[in-house]
């Protein structure tokens, strides 16, 4: 299943993408895609409604973020070596893990804020992985059991912040608008393999990242298992799991960042497409 969320910010309803790529209304029946929809009994519900008998939502429609309630948003870096090598970092023995605020999140296609006086403000394609129900000092084998879905995420960066302005990346990790996710959550059901995505990123139309989740250091399995062991995760957290080479702060011969008039546009195999403008802060 993709589920969604759709309409206008801080009002969304929940959706379901049907066959034809239409949004059909999830509204009558259920609240929202929340914890309870992301449990098995609520994913089972959902598994048995006839979409086609579903209303439509309104045309042009905007994606919200696709899961209501997420507590943590937490990410992964440095999980690509090829990633690690750009930016001049050794490859990590264990995961590197940094919090983005849960309130940058946003829908795929709104507009990335470029923070006042951003110099280096980055974009970095990633798999991103919805928890479904609690996990807690899990093990890797049973890692996945604890997954609902998969998204495509964004992790916009503000690099000077980010590894300038002392040793914790996560100053330039939260700015507002830094986290769009969606456009849907495919269910574990669609994704047969974590590791077997394609994933890309184009800026003003030049595709600057091209991966796959395959080459990643730390599968998707290991990073929920690590992550569990010292922090509980809970229905609807979020982990977005790296990046492929081809950032802003890798390009040669000299790095490049975003800008306002910038448009960028990003998707992976069978999660679906982003697509961002930036603009300017007003303050």
């Amino acid at each position: 299943m993709k589920l969604c969320r759709f309409g206008v910010p801080g009002e969304e309803r929940p959706g379901i993408v049907d066959v034809a790529g239409r949004i059909r209304d999830l509204s009558g029946v259920v609240a929202d895609i929340d914890a309870s929809a992301l449990s098995a009994s609520g994913l089972a519900q959902l598994r048995a409604v006839d979409v086609e008998a579903l209303p439509f939502a309104p045309e042009g429609a905007r994606y919200g973020v696709p899961v209501a309630g997420t507590r943590k948003f937490i990410a992964i870096g440095l999980n690509y070596a090829d990633h690690a090598a750009e930016s001049n970092l050794p490859i990590p023995s264990e995961p590197v893990v940094f919090n983005k605020w849960v309130n940058c999140l946003q829908g795929a296609n709104d507009p990335v804020v470029i923070p006042r006086g951003s110099i280096k403000t980055d974009w970095e394609v990633e798999l991103g992985v919805v928890i479904g129900s609690r996990a807690y000092t899990v093990s890797e084998s049973d890692a996945l059991t604890h997954v609902a879905g998969y998204c495509v995420v964004n992790d916009v960066s503000e690099r000077q912040w980010q590894l300038e302005r002392g040793p914790t990346w996560d100053k330039g990790k939260g700015f507002p608008t830094f986290g769009p996710v969606g456009p849907w959550l495919v269910t574990t059901d669609e994704v047969s393999d974590p590791q077997a995505l394609g994933l890309w990123l184009e800026v003003n139309g030049k595709r600057v990242q091209h991966g796959t989740t395959a080459t990643m250091i730390f599968s998707v399995a290991e990073i929920v298992a690590y992550c569990s062991q010292f922090m509980e995760l809970e229905p609807g957290d979020i982990i977005t799991t790296g990046t492929p080479p081809g950032v802003g702060l890798g390009q040669k011969p000299v790095p490049w960042y975003l800008k306002a008039g910038d448009s960028i546009r990003l998707g992976i195999d069978g999660l679906g497409e982003q697509r961002q403008d930036c603009v300017a802060a007003d303050r």
